[in-house]
């Protein structure tokens, strides 16, 4: 195997330790739910710690790309990210949890914008695309964590063993997979304020991460209670249509490399964005299950690649340092992801969920609009 083929392996291998990790944890959300006898609302208090350590921990990892290459930065966040993993079921107090949450939120977002940084520094050494690949791999991961959690619920195995398990198999995963990583030169860059808005040469992609991102996590927590109540679907029903956007997603991201090659990057971005649009209009105008199943694969293909693409687009600079663009990019993108999905359900409380995935359709149409302004750099 090539030496090119070695680092493209092991970063491949750290997006999959993201997906199952942060799957192995979802899946369990539930359990933990019950252990600690909370409410729904307590519950949404305690899931936001996780978000809050992720947009709270950005400078911070902007700052260690600045002085440290990726791969390092990638290994220290994979094994705090992995050994947090281990904790939840070990808490007996909501404070507990929401500490242990707030420093998984933190690892996850110096293992993840660091691991995009090292993806984007791999795709260098490739003349065709892909990067879409490495992202599907995190989606196939994360089938791969859910799957052991419902097996893990299906035969009473409690927290406190299923997720060491998983934190501890994936940090030696980690220690295997590092010494193939790629080495990046930091590139130093001048000093901004601890929070400030990306460079105006990469706004309008931060604008469009932000858009996809936002998307992708009410997809995560909104899609299933929209089949359920606006679709009128019984609860298998509904999960099987999240699956159908899942699947679609994962197929989109292996596929994405190959129509790169034939279309170019910033065509597929702008007709993700129409399908993003599209979709969730469909949706909200005809909430049936003959129209919800195809427009929610229709999602599901919309964000599929754009973040990855966006990413590769922003590192093709060689002047100034990917992993810090990543992350300058990511600390818009988040933004959607913290805040748009508890904005939907606001709005489903003021008007309908109908009503807020129509409004929630026009990110897609924005995406579209912002993308008639990149240059193709194909």
């Amino acid at each position: 195997m090539s030496e090119r083929k070695h680092i493209r392996a092991a970063c491949s291998i750290f997006f999959f330790i993201s997906g199952f990790g942060y799957a192995s944890w979802a899946s369990r959300i539930p359990t933990i739910q019950q252990q600690l006898n909370l409410n729904e609302a307590q519950l949404g208090t305690v899931l936001f710690a996780m978000p809050v350590g992720l947009i709270l921990t950005l400078p911070l990892t902007k700052y260690l790309l600045r002085k440290h290459s990726s791969n390092l930065i990638m290994l220290i966040g994979a094994l705090l990210f992995n050994i947090t993993l281990c904790l939840p079921g070990f808490t007996n107090s909501i404070l507990q949890l929401m500490v242990v949450l707030f420093v998984f939120g933190a690892a996850r977002n110096i293992m993840n914008i660091s691991m995009n940084g090292q993806s984007v520094a791999v795709q260098a050494h490739y003349t065709r695309s892909i990067i879409t690949t490495f992202h599907g791999v995190w989606s196939m991961a994360g089938f791969a964590g859910a799957g052991l959690g419902y097996l893990m619920v299906a035969n009473n195995i409690g927290t406190e063993y299923h997720l060491p398990m998983a934190g501890i198999l994936m940090v030696l995963l980690s220690l295997a997979a590092y010494p193939q990583t790629l080495y990046q030169e930091p590139i130093p860059e001048e000093r901004k304020p601890v929070f400030s808005l990306p460079d105006k040469s990469v706004l309008g992609f931060a604008i469009i991460c932000f858009a996809c991102m936002a998307t992708e996590n009410v997809m995560y927590d909104w899609a299933i209670i929209y089949f359920e109540k606006a679709g009128m679907a019984p609860p298998s029903t509904a999960i099987t249509g999240f699956v159908v956007y899942m699947i679609f997603m994962t197929m989109g991201r292996f596929g994405g490399d190959k129509i790169v090659h034939k279309i170019g990057i910033v065509n597929i971005i702008k007709f993700s964005g129409l399908m993003i649009f599209f979709g969730l209009l469909l949706v909200a105008l005809f909430p049936y299950k003959s129209v919800i199943f195809p427009s929610f694969a229709l999602v599901g293909l919309g964000v599929s690649c754009i973040v990855p693409l966006i990413f590769s687009l922003a590192g093709r600079d060689k002047t100034v340092n990917s992993g810090t663009r990543v992350a300058s990019i990511s600390t818009i993108g988040y933004l959607g992801f913290l805040v748009v999905p508890p904005s939907v359900g606001y709005l489903a409380h003021a008007t309908s969920l109908r009503w807020a995935f129509g409004i929630l359709s026009f990110l897609g149409l924005m995406i579209f609009i912002l993308t008639l302004n990149i240059k193709n750099r194909d």
